[in-house]
């Protein structure tokens, strides 16, 4: 039988081809990494320095144009809307004020109409008044007219009935005396 034998082929990888230990950390491979690592490092660079960041750059740029653009839109919209805002403020004003002077108006209109309305009717009852006054007076004189009739025809009745003579002519002057006072 045979024994079997290990050789290194170097300090990092044995007969078989296996790598012996990590061999990221192997002596004989460092300059070779660094190599690769360097080549990477100068790709990216390449790649960063001159596709990806002047796009990142440029969208940069583009949104705080944006932004400022925005910024500035949104200030004249607020410039107009406090312009609109005291524009409605004035508007409002002068509309209570046009309401109240319609009012005033109004008011005075109603007033004047009201005041032709009671010298009208004013008139109308101081015309009724005197017609009525006219027409009571009369009704006092027939009223006292017949008054005196009925006391003068009452007197004489009485005198009948008692058994007198009835002097019209004295009986009219007792009543007349009697009227008078």
């Amino acid at each position: 039988m045979a024994t079997p034998t290990t050789e290194t082929l170097s300090a990092c990888v044995d007969s078989y081809g296996s790598a012996i230990g990590m061999p990221q950390l192997c002596g004989e491979w460092m300059s070779n990494q660094i190599f690769w690592l360097l080549i990477t490092l100068m790709i990216i660079f390449f790649v960063l320095s001159r596709i990806a960041l002047p796009r990142i750059a440029t969208i940069l740029t583009e949104r705080q144009g944006t932004i400022t653009n925005d910024i500035a839109a949104a200030e004249d919209l607020k410039a107009k809307a406090a312009a609109a805002e005291e524009a409605y403020q004035q508007a409002l004003i002068d509309a209570r004020a046009e309401a109240a002077r319609i009012v005033e108006a109004t008011k005075a209109e109603i007033k004047a109409d009201l005041d032709a309305a009671m010298a009208t009717a004013d008139a109308e009852i101081t015309e009724k008044a005197k017609a009525s006054e006219a027409i009571i007076a009369d009704i006092r004189s027939n009223a006292m007219a017949s008054v005196e009739e009925v006391a003068k025809a009452t007197a004489k009745e009485l005198v009948a009935v008692l058994g007198g003579k009835t002097d019209e002519k004295a009986i009219d002057k007792a009543v007349d005396a009697h009227l008078k006072g």
